[in-house]
């Protein structure tokens, strides 16, 4: 087991590698100048000297190359740099908004996997048979809606129009009804899409066959035999959704207003701060590679058969 998660562990550094490099070049390559962003302003005063010493303790002025080894070496230390504009450092930063992304995000993903498990489960249950074709379609639409949009209309909806919910000083449990919906409902049809194809398929299994013959009923069969063996791609979906989740808990709190990395991340696209923006990436990367290794720990107690430690089947 020690072996496994080292070497999972050594995927993981190399994927947060790439992430981190990939973001680096990408955001090199972007037209705009934090530097002078913030610092231009003519009331400010500063000389064309005084400019080229601020880019210098920011690291910018040298080669692309330096910059690149100099910044993975800070980031080795655990240093992401600091904030060219708000002046301060990074971690600084994300250990202040990520706290409010995550009380998004958490219960958001948890209604996500409720919705789309309790959607997929609703369309094989023998008595919801003639709403089986409605439940069956419904991820399909669901999944095709963009984040932006369905938070729009669900303010239209429920907070102008029914006057459900307040979007004007609401209070904090009141404020995240929406938000949570707004990221939950995309995240949940395509829950439900894969949960619903791996219960028809383990529904076909021979000991799926052997328990209706043994006088099971279909409800019984279900829940007792075919969703422990159909979650299993449930639960790999769920983990690789996690990318999603952020990038739709960012969008979400800008249609929103709510303070967090949304909120972070607008305004250090608008002022080019680079640094910013690659620590808000690696947060994306760091929450992928973790989730995704409790994934494959989590597999071999919804499977037996597997035995991912040895590499085998047991």
């Amino acid at each position: 087991m020690i072996r496994y998660i080292t070497k999972r562990l050594g995927q993981g550094a190399i994927v947060l590698w790439a992430a981190w490099t990939l973001s680096f070049i990408l955001l090199q390559l972007l037209p705009g100048d934090a530097i002078l962003i913030k610092f231009l302003d003519p009331s400010l005063g500063l000389s064309g000297d005084q400019l080229a010493q601020i880019r210098k303790v920011y690291g910018e002025g040298s080669p692309l190359w330096q910059q690149y080894f100099s910044a993975l070496s800070t980031v080795l230390k655990g240093n992401l740099g600091y904030s060219v504009q708000l002046g301060v450092p990074v971690t600084e930063v994300l250990a202040t908004n990520f706290p409010q992304t995550l009380k998004l995000i958490v219960p958001s993903f948890l209604l996500a996997v409720g919705l789309g498990t309790g959607l997929a489960i609703l369309a094989w249950i023998p008595a919801l048979k003639a709403l089986r074709n409605l439940l069956l379609s419904l991820p399909s639409l669901l999944v095709s809606l963009p984040v932006f949009w369905l938070g729009i209309v669900l303010i239209q909806l429920f907070s102008f129009q029914l006057h459900w919910v307040s979007v004007i000083n609401p209070s904090p449990i009141g404020g995240m009804v929406l938000p949570v919906l707004t990221l939950a409902i995309p995240i949940a049809a395509p829950l439900a899409q894969i949960f619903m194809r791996s219960i028809d398929q383990v529904r076909m299994q021979p000991f799926v066959t052997v328990a209706r013959a043994r006088g099971l009923s279909q409800q019984r069969v279900l829940f007792r035999h075919v969703l422990r063996n159909a979650s299993l791609p449930l639960l790999t979906v769920a983990g690789l959704l996690l990318g999603e989740l952020i990038a739709g808990a960012l969008v979400t709190e800008t249609v929103f207003g709510l303070n967090g990395l949304g909120q972070v991340t607008q305004q250090a696209v608008d002022s080019q701060d680079v640094n910013v923006l690659q620590g808000v990436v690696m947060i994306s990367a760091v929450a992928y590679v973790l989730i995704n290794l409790l994934v494959d720990l989590l597999t071999p107690l919804l499977d037996p058969r597997l035995n991912i430690f040895r590499g085998e089947p047991r």
